[in-house]
């Protein structure tokens, strides 16, 4: 039977470049410390047709994280609610034309396709899964968070999050390997 080895969690504070991310192996664990952008299926829609018309986007993604996930409305004394990971394989089809505009982390749960994949290799970034189901306890690591694009989508708008020592889990790396092939492939021998 296979040995299960905990990996080091390794902190990462964006704004990220090519340097933070080549050390990244799948299944390494991670912290991340500064702000990322919130964005689901209608943002993504929104800033594909901006991209398509090379029209400005609403927030600057060079060298930042998008996590897939819509924050529900924060309760009195809290700076957020429960703000849980939502199906990344959503949004691959509109994935690739934000790696090549210099996003380095995607942060969702699930699996990605094969272009995603070769794009995360091609443009240097990584795909990191935060804890499905767990979302009270990831939004306690959320320090700050605000609207910053189309407030008009609720729940699914762009929003600023300032995160402090964020769990995630490296899935995709920027070398092509993939934690979740491995994790199988490991335990299919046993």
């Amino acid at each position: 039977m296979p040995t299960l080895t905990l990996p080091l969690t390794l902190p990462l504070s964006l704004p990220l470049t090519d340097t933070d991310l080549l050390p990244l192996r799948a299944g390494d664990s991670i912290r991340i410390s500064g702000v990322i952008y919130t964005a689901r299926d209608a943002a993504h829609k929104r800033l594909a047709e901006l991209i398509e018309r090379g029209a400005p986007l609403p927030v600057k993604l060079a060298g930042q994280a998008i996590y897939y996930v819509g924050p529900a409305p924060a309760k009195a004394g809290h700076v957020i609610g429960p703000a849980g990971p939502t199906t990344s394989g959503r949004m691959d089809s509109y994935t690739v034309p934000l790696l090549r505009l210099g996003v380095k982390l995607l942060i969702g749960k699930g699996y990605r396709s094969p272009e995603v994949k070769q794009a995360l290799v091609e443009e240097r970034a990584v795909y990191a899964a935060a804890v499905g189901g767990a979302a009270a306890l990831l939004a306690r690591h959320i320090r700050s968070s605000r609207a910053v694009a189309w407030p008009e989508l609720g729940t699914e708008a762009i929003h600023e999050l300032t995160v402090e020592e964020f769990p995630a889990i490296v899935i995709n790396d920027c070398h092509g390997g993939d934690a979740y092939s491995e994790g199988r492939e490991r335990w299919r021998k046993v």
